[in-house]
């Protein structure tokens, strides 16, 4: 494991419980008191180049976001399988040579997309691929807090790839064009809430609102049907299918409205399912449902999102 902070410790409770974590890395001496906390079995160090030279299959990478390419790069060079968390590098050209360089290692590559293993997710992709819900009309996300405000990204890249990746699973498929637009309130250049919208080529249109300047927490996704509508709420911890939709007559569309039923799913920590996802990729030689491939796609959106953001919102077109 190299790094133990924010993020970084929970994945190091995770493997530790998993009894699988032989090593943590922390340039910090907070992060290595942590990790040493959380994984007593584990050896803590200080030195990156101990980790990449230990007889270990895989490493895990959870460090602030421009020192992605570098590292998973480094790792895989050493013939590591890696994990590394979103995004899984700031350009998609960085993106391409991770995915080639794990090619030709012959290594796993998989990025942190933990969103897309909450069994929630993993029900509704189910609904929507058995048809329950009809044809997609649209689909939106909130994301919303207050806090944890960086400083080394905006709020498009801190937390939109979550919805982004899961958006991308449940259409199968690319936008053709996507527009953002967003605010810097509390540090020059650095966004504070984006609103992302994005079309594809089917008609279904998309939008994600991130912001960690908000009053309360949200964290909700809506996905509706020509049959049925379906919201999950990450906060209230429900997913629920609405028997209700718009039906066109002869005098008019009328809305058929009716009841919403909650949809059970499995409790199980979806950070837990996404280090299982990870041994089991390392023992199967397997790719993860969130490989180095899905991993570019979502850059894809999220290099296209910010060129919009910073032409204060113009239409970018994505070659899909």
């Amino acid at each position: 494991m190299i790094g133990s902070g924010y993020w970084g410790k929970n994945l190091v409770r995770n493997f530790s419980q998993l009894d699988c974590l032989a090593m943590a890395c922390d340039v910090t001496p907070a992060g290595r008191a942590t990790a040493a906390e959380l994984a007593p079995g584990a050896i803590i160090t200080s030195e990156m180049e101990s980790v990449l030279a230990a007889d270990v299959p895989g490493v895990v990478i959870a460090t602030p976001a421009e020192t992605h390419f570098a590292l998973v790069k480094r790792a895989l060079e050493t013939g590591k399988d890696v994990f590394v968390e979103k995004p899984l590098a700031l350009t998609c050209e960085q993106g391409v040579q991770l995915v080639r360089l794990a090619e030709t290692h012959g290594r796993i590559l998989m990025v942190g997309h933990v969103l897309e293993y909450h069994p929630a997710v993993v029900r509704l992709l189910e609904l929507v691929r058995g048809g329950q819900l009809g044809k997609i009309h649209y689909i939106y996300s909130n994301r919303l807090s207050l806090g944890k405000i960086r400083r080394e990204e905006n709020i498009l890249w801190s937390f939109a790839p979550h919805d982004v990746a899961v958006i991308l699973r449940l259409m199968g498929s690319l936008p053709f064009q996507v527009v953002a637009c967003g605010g810097s309130y509390v540090q020059p250049n650095i966004a504070d809430v984006t609103v992302t919208n994005l079309l594809f080529d089917n008609g279904v249109r998309a939008h994600i609102h991130v912001s960690w300047l908000h009053p309360f927490k949200e964290q909700r996704l809506v996905v509706i049907g020509s049959r049925k509508m379906a919201s999950f709420d990450d906060v209230a911890k429900k997913l629920v299918l609405y028997d209700q939709h718009v039906e066109v007559k002869e005098d008019g569309p009328v809305p058929i409205k009716g009841t919403g039923e909650e949809v059970p799913f499995s409790l199980d920590e979806p950070l837990r399912l996404e280090c299982q996802a990870f041994l089991k990729a390392i023992a199967t030689r397997q790719p993860p449902l969130t490989d180095g491939r899905s991993g570019v796609q979502v850059l894809k959106v999220l290099q296209a999102a910010q060129r919009s953001l910073v032409m204060n919102g113009e239409p970018v077109t994505l070659n899909v």
